[in-house]
């Protein structure tokens, strides 16, 4: 895609601030998202909770002046490997930019941040439902979690608190 610039993102840039929370109320919109709005409470304390927590990075895809991509991560410690990893949280491009090369110009730039902080892997978690994302993932070198010798399926699991 012609004249996409990816930028990792300042947390102390009001616009950057701005682009963060329009993109990942977009995602959140989205049927791939929740199909509404972020609530208020969270736009107001998303990004200062970016900057508190201690290993957050985010990049910004921009058109222009126009925000039109964003990729939250979070670094992690494989016990494994006795490596640092990163997760990548969310990974949204708004719809008018999808299947034009945004997604993967994202997954490229938090690969080089990755490998210069000697990450042993990427990872991440995707709907079952969302086979264009599954695509891209797998075209850029992701794949199932593997132990040993094969395969074996993982569940993401969680708690609300």
């Amino acid at each position: 895609m012609q004249n996409i610039v990816i930028v990792e993102a300042n947390l102390e840039d009001s616009k950057h601030q701005e682009a963060i929370i329009a993109m990942l109320n977009a995602y959140a919109r989205d049927p791939m998202g929740s199909g509404r709005d972020l609530p208020r409470t969270v736009r107001t304390e998303l990004i200062p909770g970016l900057r508190h927590h201690p290993t957050s990075l985010v990049w910004l895809a921009f058109h222009g002046e126009e925000p039109v991509g964003v990729a939250v991560c979070f670094l992690g410690f494989s016990t494994f490997a006795a490596r640092p990893l990163l997760n990548v949280h969310d990974l949204a491009v708004i719809s008018e930019y999808r299947r034009q090369g945004v997604g993967r110009l994202l997954l490229e730039h938090i690969e080089v941040k990755a490998r210069a902080l000697g990450c042993c892997k990427l990872t991440l978690e995707v709907r079952e439902d969302n086979q264009p994302a599954q695509r891209l993932y797998r075209e850029v070198g992701f794949g199932d979690m593997e132990v040993e010798h094969g395969a074996v399926r993982v569940r993401f699991l969680e708690k609300r608190l």
